[in-house]
């Protein structure tokens, strides 16, 4: 079996994360906004997660629902991202979003690039 065949290809965000999003986009006067998801190179480990609050799709984007959030992810993204939860964290070691991807091979420390 492989990689592809154990891990859903989809992208996923977790109800404490959809609720962020929604607070923060408030917050920002952009109460109906949604989230674009995407990597870019860069970072201490070659990839670099992104995050942006966003109205619309752009043309080409995968969009994904969850808890009433959609998430638009451009292609190229999307390889990268396949199997991917999106949580929030909030514990004693700080708080933010988690990109819990079963792609990457090594992160770094912060937890905000990583490799395959």
């Amino acid at each position: 079996m492989t990689t592809a065949e154990r891990q859903p290809l989809t992208i996923s965000i977790s109800q404490g994360a959809a609720e962020h999003v929604r607070d923060f986009a408030e917050q920002a006067g952009q109460s109906d906004a949604n989230l674009r998801v995407g990597v870019k190179g860069g970072g201490c480990s070659g990839l670099t997660y992104v995050l942006d609050i966003v109205d619309q799709p752009n043309e080409g984007d995968k969009v994904i629902e969850g808890h009433g959030l959609k998430l638009y992810v451009d292609r190229k993204s999307y390889v990268f991202l396949a199997g991917t939860i999106l949580e929030y964290s909030g514990g004693l070691n700080g708080k933010g979003f988690v990109f819990n991807n079963p792609n990457a091979k090594t992160t770094c420390g912060c937890g905000t690039s990583f490799s395959v």
